[in-house]
């Protein structure tokens, strides 16, 4: 068991394993306002937060709860296509507060190539916020519209009906995974259409290439 004169106690969420305060340090050393992502088993949360001394302060943030109750987003909450658009909509209002550029903070999530908090990267970065980044990271565009979805459910259905209906259960009850991709570019456009005044001007910014 440790001991001794010179032992110090981890901080309590060090010790709860929530915050690795190495890595904040070397983010809070940029000066700039935190691209916040965090994920649950049921949804993508993104905060855009401005470090004090007294305690951290929330700029703008969404939540993919958000997603169905303002726009009707009828996929998963926490899929890669809710995750780029609840950073979308985070950075959006990030640039409403005057906002244009942040760093990252994913926190104890492994970041791994493709992954939902680089789909959310992916969506801030479209909403014109500055983010250093690699590209290799970013999610592929067929990932982002769900279309990868979408294929394998009409592959499946033809395949194996009965698995098909088991594992798109929920999702069956709200819309059809192979109109998903659809579905998405109809919520991005509900968004894009909200916070019309803060769009990027940049042509290549205001419309994403639509395969």
């Amino acid at each position: 068991m440790k001991g001794g004169p010179n032992y110090k106690v981890p901080m309590r969420r060090r010790r709860e394993g929530k915050t690795n305060y190495y890595y904040r340090f070397r983010l809070l050393l940029s000066n700039k306002p935190r691209m916040v992502v965090r994920r649950t088993n049921k949804y993508i949360w993104v905060h855009f937060v401005q470090f004090d001394i007294k305690g951290d302060k929330v700029i703008a943030a969404a939540h993919s709860r958000e997603l169905v109750k303002l726009f009707g987003w009828k996929g998963s909450g926490k899929s890669t296509c809710a995750a780029y658009l609840t950073g979308f909509l985070a950075a959006l209002r990030f640039r409403e507060r005057g906002g244009n550029e942040a760093v990252l903070d994913i926190g104890l999530h492994k970041p791994s190539p493709g992954s939902r908090v680089f789909a959310a990267l992916k969506g801030a970065l479209d909403a014109g916020i500055s983010i250093p980044h690699g590209e290799e990271v970013l999610p592929s565009e067929e990932r982002i519209r769900c279309e990868h979805v979408a294929k394998y459910a009409a592959e499946l259905v033809k395949r194996d009906p009965e698995r098909y209906k088991r594992l798109f259960s929920l999702q069956l009850q709200r819309l059809p995974p192979e109109q998903l991709p659809q579905h998405f570019e109809e919520v991005l456009s509900a968004i894009r259409n909200s916070y019309k005044s803060v769009l990027p001007q940049a042509p290549e910014a205001q419309q994403r290439v639509v395969s």
